[in-house]
């Protein structure tokens, strides 16, 4: 079939306002089940809350079996995803996800939760963001990209192949990495299931539709960015094209590139060059789908930093976060669930790191409080 300019723009415009309804479902689902990585870290380790951490593990376990289905049937080349590069950054992932860890653990949220908390009414989240945002624009090509490149990117290795776990994995026993893949993705299914089956006295029902929600539009990100928008031959370089999407590859849910592409489009707005694209979308989708559902529960409400401490631990987060997510490539949704569904071995490590911060915030945090209330005590 003949690819014309008005087949282009026709695909184009699918691949990005469909990004704002699935942008709107996520924010809906995500406020109403109160996802959300960061939370579901703390709440177990706080109080051993399984809910929101069962949530996170379901959501990777679901769209790993969708996406390796999708993958294995040639519904999009996965080998052209970021998450796929033959380019390990180990060090900048698992130095990034540190550093992010540690900021999402201080700030409101991870990106992803300070958008639903931004639809609510939170302004803590709005200052966060908008810190995220312009960290995240000094990362990729400003001041800070001059660390990011020379003393985190440089550790890295280039690989003869893919990076996911299936290729690796498959190259070191001389299996087929399909095979591998879809192994990784039935053990992961299996072992979440046992998960359910052991504390399904303790979840709540909100987990599964949360869980099982995001991990669906895992799916359905990559079927929008790597299948509606993918041209095999583009009639201008005659190479195949991935429209709508900024790094003009297949994109799935990841929220710190994004965002900083979000505040580009704000300030050079009369730039023909200069466009939304599919990530962008997808920011404003979550917070106007987050704000509806917030709207429709009574949820909504004007929230300020309480202290000056608070705005300055909530900057200071957004820094960590707008420099660590650039330099893992991904936050804790583009590493957490979309790259860990792609079963990511870069993404893998960013987690490790993400986890590590967010568990030093948290016991920080609590030998603080035992320490405030030793004094008081004595006092």
């Amino acid at each position: 079939m003949e690819v014309t300019p008005e087949t282009l723009t026709l695909l184009t415009r699918l691949v990005v306002w469909g990004a704002l309804p699935l942008g709107m479902a996520f924010g809906a689902v995500a406020q109403a089940t109160r996802f959300c990585v960061r939370g579901g870290i703390a709440d177990w380790v706080t109080f051993r809350g399984p809910s929101r951490l069962f949530a996170w593990l379901l959501a990777v376990a679901v769209g790993a079996v969708l996406l390796q289905a999708m993958i294995a049937a040639g519904a999009f080349d996965a080998t052209r995803a970021l998450a796929w590069s033959e380019r390990l950054t180990w060090f900048s992932a698992l130095a990034g996800g540190l550093l992010f860890g540690v900021g999402m653990m201080l700030a409101p949220g991870c990106p992803q939760r300070c958008l639903v908390k931004a639809g609510q009414g939170d302004l803590n989240a709005w200052i966060t963001l908008a810190v995220v945002a312009v960290v995240s624009i000094m990362t990729i090509r400003g001041i800070l990209a001059v660390p990011r490149t020379a003393l985190f990117d440089s550790l890295s290795v280039t690989l003869s192949g893919p990076q996911d776990l299936g290729s690796l994995v498959g190259a070191a026993l001389g299996v087929s990495a399909t095979a591998v893949r879809a192994g990784f993705a039935v053990l992961l299914a299996l072992a979440v299931g046992g998960v359910a089956l052991r504390m399904r006295g303790r979840l709540e029902p909100g987990a599964w539709v949360g869980g099982a929600g995001v991990g669906l539009l895992v799916a359905v990100a990559f079927w929008l960015t790597g299948r509606v928008g993918f041209v095999a031959e583009h009639p201008e370089t005659l190479d195949a094209a991935w429209l709508g999407t900024q790094g003009r590859r297949p994109e799935g849910l990841s929220f710190v590139a994004p965002l900083a592409h979000s505040l580009d489009l704000l300030t050079l707005w009369t730039d023909r060059n200069t466009v939304a694209t599919f990530g962008v979308m997808l920011v404003a989708g979550m917070v106007l789908g987050s704000h509806l559902s917030a709207r429709w529960r009574g949820d909504w409400r004007l929230e300020t930093p309480r202290t000056p401490r608070e705005l300055l631990t909530n900057v200071v987060a957004g820094v960590l976060m707008g420099f660590g997510g650039v330099t893992a490539l991904g936050c804790s949704v583009g590493n957490g669930i979309t790259g860990a569904a792609l079963l990511s071995a870069g993404s893998l490590l960013a987690v490790i790191g993400m986890v590590a911060g967010a568990l030093g915030v948290l016991w920080w945090q609590q030998r603080s409080d035992e320490a405030a209330q030793a004094n008081a005590a004595a006092a």
